[in-house]
């Protein structure tokens, strides 16, 4: 194995390892955004709770995006899906998790100060009523699809 694929596979499985802090771990977290030029970013992860007490995340904030906000997606008029901020935040069930997916409740940045590239790393600090401050640095990955996604193709022909 050469220098180069031990580093990647260090510094992959470094992601991997969970944040935890006043009972709260941050499991599989990434960030992306869905072209290089946009403007916009998200996070997702999975926030578990071992406390015996519900906590509640209340806010974001990174130095990637001028605004970090907490949204979900909620269907609009004719059933069409928006984004919209969560001002009071997720709660996150003692004894149990909340997922920040695609398609349901994400961390959104606004205002891109710089490309999300594949690879990169993104700092951003979650603020919890209870847990406090936790700062988790998240891996950019462009490549995740979400879960029972399959990539899109053209098939020509017969």
């Amino acid at each position: 194995m050469s220098f180069r694929t031990t580093f990647f596979a260090v510094c992959a499985a470094s992601f991997a390892v969970p944040v935890l802090a006043q009972g709260i771990t941050i499991e599989d977290a990434y960030a992306r955004a869905s072209t290089m030029m946009s403007q916009s970013g998200a996070a997702f992860m999975t926030i578990a709770n071992s406390a015996e007490a519900d906590d509640r995340l209340v806010s974001a904030s990174s130095d990637v995006a001028k605004r970090v906000e907490l949204h979900t997606h909620v269907a609009g008029k004719g059933g069409v899906m928006q984004m919209v901020e969560v001002e009071e935040g997720f709660v996150i069930p003692a004894q149990g998790r909340h997922v920040l997916e695609r398609g349901g409740d994400h961390v959104m940045f606004l205002g891109l100060n710089r490309p999300l590239e594949q690879g990169d790393t993104v700092t951003v600090t979650l603020s919890f009523e209870n847990a406090g401050d936790i700062s988790v640095d998240i891996p950019v990955d462009l490549k995740r699809q979400p879960m029972g996604m399959k990539p899109m193709g053209m098939k020509m022909g017969n």
